[in-house]
């Protein structure tokens, strides 16, 4: 079949990352890139051995030609959602690094042009989804290994990069809420892992003035989210300060229960326990000489499992979710990051704004009336 054609937007580190991803690929390649900052962007082009004539001073360029099949956005957060719309309104495929969208409006649209038009494939990166032990994680509690999930904490507490020119991330206007600046991969986690039991139906919120950083939107929340079978689900996301990567994971059923520290080293990491296949006995499944002495050979994971504390991301989960996209429009296929699919993942995050802000817990799905309400007053702008 014809390579699907690319238009990609943004040279920066992910970026080009994901530029040299598809290089590799035979199945598609990057027909045209707009970078406004042009020697970075020459300078990108030029390491993955692709032409400097397809470098467009202009995002309309990439709008308007109709050899592109897909449009790949890496841009700055406020960008995104004014890109994305223009280019499913010009019938193309969408590629979007997360958020989605920083105002709640764009989040709407988003949708609508999603639902009118299915033929056009969308994704948000919730690059988490391809972290090996998160595909551990979710097959074993689509299985039962754990039984019926009661309680749930995720945290995701990292420093986000502010040093040179990403200083922007300070910038309300351009990040949006630190919620869609990295909690959400805490939610997409959380929503992704309990998807075969159970969906969010409510969410309580409280946030906080930066302490350290000069960020414009609250960078600290604690989200409560509750689910229709009765489970609740528990984050604290902190982007403003913290000592390394903490994606500290806790789900708690009637026959078993999952534990990942990023806080210790690699074979004390995950450890869990199920009546189902352990007998109750606590498993490490990332130390084969604790699993051989403890006779459980069996439920060693492979060496080369990856945790979403590794910091290899780059190498790890970018051609993963290169290729997952890739393939999506290839056979036709909505992801289940599409901007439809995961759009509760992106309500937690509009639902905790709005129930930081009046303190009272709000329902999912988003009564969008209510929403746009609150999202077009003064405690609501982004």
């Amino acid at each position: 079949m014809k390579k699907i054609k690319v238009g990609f937007v943004g040279a920066g580190w992910m970026g080009s990352c994901q530029m040299q991803r598809i290089t590799e690929r035979d199945d598609a390649e990057v027909v045209a890139l707009f970078e406004k900052n042009a020697e970075r962007g020459k300078e990108v082009l030029k390491s993955l051995g692709l032409s400097e004539n397809i470098l467009v001073d202009d995002y309309q360029k990439i709008i308007d030609n109709p050899e592109i099949d897909a449009v790949w956005l890496v841009s700055p957060n406020s960008f995104h959602a004014p890109q994305a719309i223009a280019a499913m309104e010009a019938g193309k495929h969408v590629f979007c690094e997360k958020p989605a969208s920083t105002l709640f409006e764009d989040h709407c649209r988003e949708i609508e042009l999603s639902e009118a038009n299915p033929n056009l494939k969308t994704f948000v990166d919730y690059i988490l989804y391809f972290d090996t032990m998160e595909e551990h994680l979710r097959k074993m509690v689509a299985s039962g290994e754990f039984g019926e999930i009661n309680q749930i904490q995720i945290n995701y507490r990292h420093p986000v990069n502010i040093a040179g020119d990403k200083i922007w991330k300070l910038d309300q206007s351009i990040m949006g809420d630190a919620i869609g600046m990295g909690i959400n991969h805490a939610i997409s986690v959380m929503v992704f892992a309990m998807a075969s039991q159970a969906n969010p139906v409510a969410v309580y919120a409280t946030s906080q003035n930066p302490h350290i950083r000069g960020f414009e939107a609250d960078p600290v929340y604690n989200i409560v989210v509750k689910f229709d079978n009765g489970a609740t689900g528990f984050c604290f996301g902190n982007i403003d300060h913290g000592n390394g990567y903490d994606a500290y994971h806790n789900f708690s059923g009637t026959k078993g229960g999952f534990v990942f520290e990023s806080q210790t080293d690699r074979t004390h990491k995950v450890r869990y326990w199920s009546e189902k296949i352990a007998d109750g006995k606590w498993i490490w499944p990332l130390d084969p000489e604790k699993c051989k002495a403890d006779g459980v050979e069996d439920l060693v994971w492979p060496e080369d499992t990856t945790t979403p504390d590794s910091g290899d991301v780059v190498e790890h989960q970018t051609g993963e979710c290169v290729g997952h996209f890739i393939e999506c429009i290839k056979n036709d296929t909505q992801s289940p990051m599409g901007f439809v699919n995961s759009q509760l993942i992106a309500e937690i995050g509009w639902a905790a704004q709005m129930s930081a802000t009046t303190g009272k817990e709000i329902s999912l799905p988003l009564n969008k009336d209510e929403a746009r309400a609150f999202f077009d007053g003064e405690a609501g702008t982004l």
